[in-house]
C-alpha cells in the first residue's frame, strides 16, 4: 500500500503550478522552512502535554479495522512528525510494530522539497508515514495531492489534522484573508484539528529576523487586523466562521504556544458526548475522557 501510495503522489505532483525558486538567507526562513527547527522547539514539549492515547480514545477500532488517517501541515524534516507516529502508538526508540501502519497512516507536507527529501530519507516509518512537498495555500495542488492519499483509503477526509507552529507563517505571507481561508480548508479536511499557533510575541520576531538580514519586511505584517491573543483569535475564526467546536487545550509549551484541540461540529452532532472534558491535575491542562470518541 505504501508503495503505491507514494508512487501515485509522486505522479500527481506533477499537476503542481511551477514556482519560481526560492532564494533563503540563513536564519531568515520566510515560510516557517528553518533547516534544524527541532533543535530549538523539540517535539518533547508537545508529546509531554499529549496523552498518548488521545487517538485510541477519539478514534477506538471499529470491526473493519480502518486506519486513522492524520495530515500534518507544515511538517519541516518530520522530526515532530515521527515523533507524534511513535508517541500515538506507545513504541518506544528503535522500536517498531509490525502492524503499525495498518493503525495510522500520516501524511505530512511541507513547502520545502529539500526538507521533504531530508524527511523521506530519514523517516524509520516508510510504509505509515508520506511525505510530499506541497504549498497548502495553492488550491490546484491541495486538491489533487490530497485526494490521490484519501483515495486510497475510500475517504474523502481526514480523521485528524495536526498544524504545528504554521498558522503565524500563512498568516505573515498571505494575509488575514489568507489565514482565515487556511483555517476554512483545514476545518473542511479534518474530523479534528489540532492547532498550535504562534503568539503574537513570534510574528515581530519573524519580522525583526528579516530586517536585521537586510531583506524586505513580511508584505501583510502592518496591515493584519488579526493580531493580540492568537490563540483566541484562532479559536475564534475556528469556531464562528468555519463550523468547529472547541475541544480543549492540552497546555501550553515552554515557549508559550497552547496545544489547541478541535472537532467538526457535524461528528458532534453524529456523535454527541456528554461531559466532554475534565480537568487535569496540571491547571488549565485538559484531557479527553474515555467516552470522547467517534466511530470510523
Amino acid at each position: 500500500m505504501a508503495a503505491s501510495t507514494e508512487q501515485n503522489l509522486e505522479g500527481v505532483e506533477e499537476a503542481k503550478v511551477e514556482e519560481e525558486p526560492r532564494v533563503l538567507e540563513p536564519g531568515a526562513a520566510p515560510f516557517g522552512n528553518f533547516p534544524h527547527y527541532s533543535r530549538f522547539h523539540s517535539p518533547e514539549q508537545r508529546l509531554r502535554l499529549l496523552p498518548p492515547e488521545l487517538l485510541s480514545r477519539l478514534f477506538p477500532p471499529g470491526p473493519e479495522k480502518k486506519p486513522v488517517l492524520g495530515l500534518d501541515v507544515g511538517c519541516n524534516s518530520g522530526d515532530l512528525s515521527v515523533a507524534l507516529y511513535k508517541h500515538f502508538l506507545f513504541l518506544h526508540d528503535g522500536e517498531t510494530h509490525s502492524d503499525a501502519s495498518r493503525e495510522l497512516r500520516l501524511l505530512c507536507c511541507d513547502i520545502d522539497p529539500d526538507l521533504v527529501e531530508r524527511a523521506k530519507k530519514e523517516c524509520p516509518f516508510p510504509d505509515a508515514l508520506t511525505f510530499i512537498t506541497l504549498d497548502f495555500m495553492n488550491q490546484r495542488s491541495r486538491k489533487v495531492l490530497l485526494s490521490s492519499f484519501l483515495g486510497q483509503f475510500g475517504r474523502s477526509v481526514f480523521d485528524i489534522g495536526f498544524c504545528m507552529s504554521i498558522t503565524m507563517w500563512i498568516h505573515l505571507n498571505h494575509g488575514d484573508h489568507g489565514l482565515w481561508e487556511f483555517l476554512a480548508h483545514l476545518s473542511s479536511l479534518c474530523h479534528y484539528l489540532l492547532v498550535e499557533p504562534q503568539p503574537w510575541k513570534c510574528y515581530r520576531a519573524a519580522a525583526r529576523r528579516l530586517r536585521k538580514l537586510g531583506l524586505h519586511d513580511f508584505d501583510h505584517f502592518h496591515s493584519l487586523a488579526i493580531r493580540g491573543d492568537m490563540a483566541s483569535q484562532i479559536v475564534q475564526i475556528l469556531t464562528q466562521d468555519h463550523g468547529m467546536e472547541f475541544v480543549c487545550c492540552f497546555g501550553n509549551t515552554s515557549w508559550d504556544r497552547s496545544l489547541l484541540l478541535f472537532r467538526a461540529k457535524q461528528t458532534t452532532e453524529t456523535h454527541p458526548i456528554p461531559e466532554l472534558l475534565i480537568e487535569g491535575k496540571e491547571g488549565n491542562r485538559m484531557i479527553l475522557k474515555e467516552n470522547a470518541s467517534v466511530e470510523r
